[in-house]
């Protein structure tokens, strides 16, 4: 199993959920953060005033998938995602040991 977490623009997060969901994607987890990379941040004005914005706003998607999904799940986010302007995005693939339903303790694969 893996695990792939994606940082994206906002306003791509209905277009990557339904991009996942059409090509089966059961689950995610999506979670608003802030951050910085090669961005480095934006300038605003507020009031007549200029001040800079280090941190901004993204989502962090997770989402555990079998091993043989993982390269489409992978190509799909950068697809749905992309904007081709600075500030996209990442994404990380990360091997998961183990998963487990709660409600069913199922676990492995069954448990996506």
């Amino acid at each position: 199993m893996k695990m792939v977490i994606a940082v994206i623009k906002p306003h791509k997060l209905e277009p990557v959920r339904e991009a996942l969901g059409e090509i089966g994607v059961a689950g995610l987890t999506a979670n608003e953060v802030k951050g910085f990379g090669r961005q480095k941040g934006q300038t605003e004005i507020y009031r007549g005033a200029e001040y800079s914005v280090n941190m901004l706003p993204k989502v962090r998607l997770e989402i555990a998938v079998p091993d043989d999904l993982a390269p489409r799940v992978v190509e799909t986010i950068r697809a749905a995602a992309n904007t081709e302007t600075i500030g996209d995005g990442k994404i990380f693939v990360l091997d998961l040991g183990e998963a487990v339903r709660i409600r069913t303790g199922e676990t492995g694969e069954h448990a996506l």
